[in-house]
């Protein structure tokens, strides 16, 4: 997001909304580097319509306030390629929307020949064992499912056993990273396995510590769903697959769908572990437009209080492109929310 003297704003509200202080060419580097490394931007609201250049951005920036845990945000008009974003370079925990990543490797393999979408593979359920007592937590096989049935549920359920049982046919991390890698997205990275995952959940709180591990930005999140809707990664029947089982996810009503119009197409997946949640996916208006939305929320004291601002994010991100929709060098006002 384009900021304008982002360093004074910092400095005010550091100093407990002390008067505009006049900063050094040191002091601003100095409270930069700072809010890259923390990720912990203060925002002073009644400085937003001096830092961002519309009322879009601002109401994302007001939405997006990190005071309470980090927030990071991405969205992009799929027809216009006009992108917003609030700390979209910082890495989060993508938690389980790391599955849509799982899912179109596999389907690679689908199109490559290695199995089929009714090749049966075992659910691969979690041993119970103390967390951090070994590098991957044990598992077990349990039924046998066609692969098409463990993409439905580790999609629309967000099925750990399906997840782990597709990473092991596709070859593990290593092998979803480097279908990532392929597809030209940096900054993302899978390095355990769900069960292990889950296992050793908190060890760091992430509203506060950065922890690259299993982790992603908001626009690499952002590059994996466009390159996915916008058929450049799979083949259709694949992009309809796995497109289509995010269009049925069962998980997270109360975040990007819950504030959204009923006549809105969302297809997405959720994340959830230690103090964070997140949702990512697309959403489909009924004048043919497409927008990829990801966004990834830390700390704000409770799991539905996380997802609230899951919602109030997507609808702004909704209401912001469709303001523009027929008149493309339309600049955003206060008018096109509600007046905030």
């Amino acid at each position: 997001m384009r900021m304008k003297n982002l360093g004074k704003t910092i400095l005010a509200a550091t100093l407990a909304f002390a008067a505009p202080t006049t900063l050094s060419a040191q002091d601003n580097s100095y409270l930069k580097q700072f809010d890259t490394a923390l990720g912990t931007e203060l925002r002073a609201p009644q400085s937003f319509e001096a830092i961002y250049d519309n009322a879009f951005e601002q109401r994302l920036a007001e939405l997006a306030d990190g005071s309470n845990g980090r927030i990071g945000v991405a969205a992009i008009d799929l027809t216009s390629g006009q992108m917003v974003t609030v700390l979209g370079d910082q890495r989060f925990p993508m938690a389980s929307t790391s599955k849509i990543a799982v899912a179109a490797t596999f389907l690679e393999g689908v199109e490559k020949g290695k199995w089929s979408l009714t090749s049966e593979f075992p659910l691969l359920l979690p041993r119970k064992s103390a967390r951090f007592s070994s590098k991957v937590a044990p598992v077990y096989e349990g039924e046998y499912m066609k692969a098409i049935d463990l993409i439905e549920i580790m999609i629309t359920r967000s099925s750990n056993p399906a997840t782990d049982a597709l990473l092991r046919v596709v070859g593990g991390p290593d092998a979803v990273n480097d279908w990532v890698r392929r597809q030209g997205i940096r900054d993302f990275s899978i390095d355990r396995d769900i069960a292990t995952l889950v296992r050793d959940d908190g060890e760091y709180d992430p509203a506060q510590h950065i922890d690259k591990r299993d982790s992603a930005t908001p626009k690499a999140m952002l590059d994996l769903l466009s390159g996915l809707y916008q058929g450049k990664f799979l083949k259709p029947e694949s992009r309809r697959v796995l497109l289509g089982a995010m269009s049925r996810t069962r998980t997270g009503k109360r975040r990007i769908p819950a504030l959204m119009p009923e006549s809105v197409r969302v297809s997405h997946k959720t994340g959830s572990l230690n103090n964070t949640s997140s949702d990512v996916g697309i959403l489909e208006t009924p004048d043919g437009r497409a927008v990829a939305v990801a966004i990834y929320v830390t700390g704000q004291g409770s799991r539905l209080n996380r997802e609230a601002k899951i919602a109030q994010i997507a609808r702004a991100i909704h209401d912001g492109y469709s303001a523009q929709t027929n008149n493309p060098k339309r600049v955003w006002t206060n008018a096109d929310f509600g007046g905030k």
